[in-house]
């Protein structure tokens, strides 16, 4: 296959990033290479910005990504959204209602360009650490109205199906629940996913006509997996990503990318 009209869409948590939150030596060197070779390589990640520059500037990604799970289209060369979405303002009241029904709830909102936490869990604390972010602890109604990119639940794995269950008929109106890991659940603007964020990536950046690549691992992976040219699932994926998936390729610590990459060179 020539490159020149591929463009590989990526995961970073789970997939792109193994365990230890590192990117392979290995799929530093296949991507570079896939470079070279006239294609197009980018991130899609529910991260925000400031989440995700470590990784952008490691890989020294030169085109545009999508952020914040499909909300927002960033070039992180040029420091500015080329497209976002926003959360509508009755979320404010969603976040008021969550946190009075589970008081030891983690909160945190995705702002443009900061994190707010209004309600602190230790889920909360090792996320901040993992990603070494400084947020801002605010109350709900501290937070700057405008600019809500999304918001992240967040909650101990073996008790997050209370908080599943309850927004089933509760704070659903108007917004697009994922579930984006074990401990994180997210609100995003109506009608919001990977799904549409990579839509919107390829319209703003000229590039619909591309022969389209996704890999992802989890649910909020799962609408651009199964809509990509050529929908691709790691080894540790969930079973419903892995279903919609066209290729199925080894985990997230067997540097998954270079075995894309190499697929994509028999086709």
């Amino acid at each position: 296959m020539n490159f020149e009209k591929v463009i590989i869409m990526t995961d970073l948590d789970g997939t792109l990033l193994d365990d230890k939150k590192r990117v392979s030596e290995k799929d530093i060197l296949a991507i570079n290479e896939f470079r070279k070779k006239g294609g197009s390589f980018t991130l899609a990640t529910g991260r925000g910005i400031a989440m995700s520059r470590n990784v952008v500037e490691m890989l020294d990604v030169d085109m545009p990504c999508f952020v914040f799970n499909g909300a927002g289209v960033y070039d992180f060369k040029e420091n500015k959204f080329l497209w976002h979405s926003s959360m509508p303002l009755h979320v404010i009241e969603y976040i008021k209602t969550l946190a009075k029904e589970f008081p030891d709830i983690g909160i945190e909102i995705l702002h443009a360009d900061k994190v707010y936490v209004t309600n602190n869990n230790k889920t909360v604390e090792e996320h901040m650490a993992i990603e070494s972010i400084t947020p801002v602890y605010a109350s709900v109604d501290e937070v700057p109205k405008e600019n809500w990119l999304k918001v992240l639940i967040a909650y101990p794995p073996e008790e997050m199906h209370r908080i599943i269950e309850f927004t089933k008929t509760s704070c659903n109106e108007g917004i697009n629940w994922v579930h984006s890991s074990p401990m994180y659940y997210e609100m995003l603007p109506e009608g919001i996913s990977k799904g549409y964020g990579y839509k919107k990536l390829l319209e703003v950046t000229g590039k619909t006509d591309y022969f389209t690549v996704a890999s992802g691992d989890y649910g909020n992976d799962y609408e651009m997996v199964r809509t990509a040219d050529l929908g691709v699932a790691v080894a540790n994926a969930l079973q419903p990503v892995k279903d919609v998936a066209k290729l199925i390729v080894g985990d997230n610590n067997s540097s998954p990318m270079s075995q894309i990459i190499k697929h994509l060179e028999t086709l």
